[in-house]
This record gives structure tokens, C-alpha cells and sequence, in this order.
């Protein structure tokens, strides 16, 4: 009886599968049935959940899941030989079961409408746009970093604990939610992680976790970082799945929040993105844009770039490629690499509007 239980559960997960594989055919229905409607609910209930425990329920998780996992290769390993079919029903059936919760908490996200259709955005530009707009930023960018650090060559130094900058996050959202109602981010869940020096070896800044739904934000990065990280993994909490949507709704959110240090981080994140299509499209006018910028928030980048440097490990790009790898898998093409999207949706939005 169990093991055909097992059976159907191993059944199910193909039926999963081929189901997945018609679902990225039909945005509009996720869009409109699940991730603003099922998902809503069940977002605000796990963040209503475990958002007010001081610690990461999700790592806990984990944690147990993986002694449980080391315990039975441990125990069950003579059934590898002895009871091969079995113990390979054990495995489909426990994927199968992680593999319907994983959609149905979160990941049916993957397969919702792209965000500049729901944002009547375009989702191309022109160079002669993204100049004009890179331009903008580094205006922008340049007289907030004056104003904090009062001397252009001096790098910013954002004043506030990590947990300060967890409580400002909903300001941001707040302003955003005015326009846009749904991207209202009530109650908050956003913690760091206790896996905060695997996660930096791994090269990763933080996570969403989908089966809590709790944000998970990279303990040891930057201060500096923290802002737009922590708004980035909001954006996901919020039902955005693809990095690059999360990417620009999370640098939005720390752009519209009252807080100046959170604009600042904000606008250089933002910056550096365009920066790095203005060098794809024409090295020699970044080599000119980038004369233009204050030394301060070239420090700014400098302390990002020599954190990630410091960690730098053989097993790091593994991480990535496995990664891009899972986000192709689950309906994002471009996988990791989709800066040029970011910029498109930054562009756009900003078209008719000042910065």
C-alpha cells in the first residue's frame, strides 16, 4: 500500500512537469488567478506567520532537512543495493511532494505576466535614451552623495544597523503602494541569514525562502548594499520572481522611500546597471561618463566589488552556473545575465518622469 502510494506521488511529479511545461504558455491566467490572488493570501499569512520570530524559521528549515537527509543516506544505504526500486520511489515521492509545495507557495511566479506588460512599459530603448538617462543618474546620484558625505572623493557611509535598515524597507513600499497598490509590503518578514558566510562564498547576497516565505538578506555584506538587497528580496516576497523585475521594483522601493541614504543607495544601484550597458554599447563614452562620476560613489562600488573579491573560491561559479541553470529551468530564459531588462524597465519608467 505504501509503496504504491510512492508510486503515485513519483507519477504525480512527471504530471507536475509536463504540466509546467503548457503553464509558461498562459501568463495571464497566473497573473491574474494566482500571483494576485492565491498567492496574495498565502504570502501575507506565512509573513503574518513567522515574520515576527527574531530568528529565520526558513535556516531552521533547512538545517533540520539536511541532518534528516545525511541520517537517512546514513541508515538506509545498504537499501541502495538491497531495495534499489524502492529507494529510488523514497526519493521521487519526496521530490515530488517539495516540488508541488515549491510551485504552489511561490514559484508559480515564475510564469506570471512579464512586468513592463502589467507596467504598460516598454521593454527596449534606444542608446541615445539610455545616455540621456544614465546622464540623469549621475547628476542624481552625484549631489546626494555630496550632500551625505559632504566631500565628493569620500565614500558613503550608511549610519544605521542592519536591523534599523530591515524597518525602514515597508517606507519605501509605502510610496510605491500610492501608484501601485499591490506592491503594499505588510507585514514585514525580512531577516538575516544564519547561513550569511555560505551564502558569500557561494556568491549570493540573499534568498527568498518559499517554503516560509521569509526574506533572507546576506548578514556580511555592506552596509551600503543592505538598502537595495533587502528591498530586492522584498520585491520577491511580493510575488516577483525574476531577478531582474525584483532588481528594478527593489531599487524603486529604496528610490521612493523618504529615508536620503536609502535614495542614495537606490540611485547608484541603478547607476551602476546603466554604466554597464553604456560599456557594452560604447567603451569610449563610459570611459567619458565615468570621469563624470564623484569619486565617493566610485569608493562605494570599489568596497562592494573588494567584499566579493575577499570570498572569491573555486566552488563559486559552480553556485552561479547552477543557478542560471534553475532560473532557465523555471521559465527565465535569460537567466542571471538580464542587466539589459533592468535598464529597459528603468528607462522607460522614468521616461515622462523626473528623477
Amino acid at each position: 500500500m505504501i509503496k504504491n502510494k510512492k508510486l503515485i506521488l513519483v507519477v504525480f511529479f512527471g504530471v507536475q512537469l509536463l504540466l509546467l511545461s503548457q503553464l509558461k504558455h498562459y501568463p495571464e491566467f497566473v497573473e491574474q488567478f494566482y500571483s494576485n490572488g492565491l498567492y496574495v493570501f498565502i504570502s501575507k499569512l506565512m509573513r503574518y506567520t513567522f515574520g515576527w520570530l527574531p530568528f529565520s524559521v526558513g535556516d531552521l528549515f533547512y538545517t533540520l532537512a539536511g541532518i534528516y537527509l545525511i541520517r537517512w543516506l546514513i541508515v538506509y544505504r545498504k537499501r541502495i543495493f538491497k531495495d534499489t526500486i524502492n529507494w529510488l520511489l523514497d526519493i521521487g515521492a519526496t521530490l515530488s511532494v517539495a516540488y508541488f509545495a515549491f510551485h504552489m507557495l511561490w514559484a508559480f511566479n515564475y510564469y506570471r505576466q512579464p512586468l513592463n506588460k502589467s507596467l504598460q512599459l516598454e521593454a527596449d530603448y534606444t542608446t541615445e535614451q539610455l545616455v540621456t538617462f544614465t546622464e540623469q543618474l549621475i547628476q542624481k546620484s552625484n549631489s546626494l552623495q555630496l550632500q551625505l558625505a559632504k566631500n565628493d572623493t569620500i565614500k558613503v557611509e550608511i549610519p544605521y544597523t542592519k536591523s534599523e535598515i530591515f524597518d525602514k524597507i515597508k517606507d519605501g513600499y509605502q510610496n510605491l503602494s500610492k501608484v501601485y497598490p499591490h506592491l503594499e509590503y505588510h507585514p514585514k518578514s525580512i531577516k538575516k541569514s544564519i547561513y550569511s558566510l555560505p551564502l558569500t562564498y557561494m556568491g549570493f547576497s540573499g534568498y527568498l525562502n518559499p517554503f516560509t516565505n521569509e526574506a533572507q538578506v546576506n548578514g556580511l555584506i555592506s552596509t551600503y548594499k543592505f538598502p537595495t538587497t533587502s528591498c530586492h528580496e522584498a520585491a520577491h516576497q511580493l510575488g516577483y520572481a525574476a531577478e531582474n523585475e525584483a532588481n528594478f521594483i527593489g531599487s524603486l522601493a529604496a528610490i521612493h522611500n523618504d529615508d536620503i541614504y536609502f535614495k542614495y543607495s537606490g540611485y547608484t544601484f541603478a547607476l551602476r546597471y546603466c554604466l554597464a550597458e553604456v560599456f557594452k554599447r560604447d567603451t569610449e563614452l563610459y570611459d567619458t561618463m565615468i570621469l563624470k562620476i564623484n569619486i565617493g560613489i566610485l569608493k562605494n562600488y570599489q568596497e562592494v566589488r573588494e567584499f566579493w573579491e575577499s570570498y572569491e573560491n573555486p566552488i563559486e561559479p559552480v553556485f552561479e552556473k547552477t543557478f542560471d541553470s534553475f532560473l532557465k529551468a523555471n521559465n527565465q530564459s535569460a537567466g542571471m545575465k538580464s542587466y539589459s531588462y533592468v535598464v529597459a524597465l528603468l528607462v522607460n519608467y522614468y521616461e515622462d518622469k523626473a528623477l
